[in-house]
């Protein structure tokens, strides 16, 4: 899947053009306008990286920064008015990777932005195991007990959320959101189906249940009780 960027920006210019920038590039991006709701979306949709503006209404980027670094090792990439040697020492000592002054060349703020991704790359662990399922994400093959599970596609992307994601209920708009990248609407059965599709190809020899319903809500990926 492509990488998820989240920015956290109040100027809706410059959010549209770092929006239609990044998503032209291939990312995956959300927005939040203020720093509660972007540390809510950073919380629900772990992004792989996020812009984050300092001056916010009500909290502001420094504590957003702070925040977003002790819950996790997300990159930030901080953009900011602010220009003194100062500022730029108090966002980086916040947790910031990188800080960007407005106005920006955009050419630059994409570089910028493959770099810190670059960066992090390694920490993505390539072979994902649960119970005796295994996925290798570098050639996106999955075996049980020796057997290799032919997978498509999207049937793919579902069980690697999953598999990042273990004993986590994911909720169904969730789902949607990070493997079709959009809402299919609360009536739509495409995720019922994919779920069934892969129960028949996990379970084929009668192993355990590991993609469990959780009514109302989603789905979790769990050792059967």
């Amino acid at each position: 899947m492509n990488e998820r960027i989240l920015i956290i920006e109040d100027d809706e210019a410059i959010l549209r053009v770092l929006r239609r920038a990044l998503a032209y590039e291939g990312y995956r991006v959300d927005t939040a306008p203020d720093g509660e709701s972007g540390l809510n979306q950073a919380r629900d949709y772990h992004p792989d990286l996020v812009i984050l503006d300092w001056m916010l209404p009500g909290m502001d980027g420094l504590e957003v920064c702070q925040r977003l670094r002790a819950g996790g090792s997300v990159p930030v990439l901080m953009l900011t008015a602010k220009d003194t040697l100062q500022d730029r020492v108090q966002g980086l000592d916040a947790g910031a990777d990188d800080y960007m002054v407005k106005p920006f060349e955009l050419d630059e703020l994409l570089a910028r932005v493959r770099a810190l991704l670059r960066r992090t790359q390694p920490e993505r662990i390539p072979m994902l195991s649960f119970a005796d399922l295994t996925l290798d994400t570098s050639t996106r093959q999955a075996s049980r007990r020796g057997r290799v599970i032919s997978l498509t596609a999207k049937e793919y992307d579902l069980l690697e959320l999953f598999m990042r994601h273990p004993r986590q209920v994911l909720t169904r708009e969730m789902i949607f959101d990070r493997v079709w990248g959009y809402d299919f609407g609360g009536e739509s059965n495409v995720l019922d189906v994919y779920i069934r599709y892969l129960r028949q190809k996990l379970e084929i020899e009668d192993e355990q249940r590991l993609i469990h319903t959780v009514r109302g809500v989603g789905y979790v990926l769990r050792e059967t009780p």
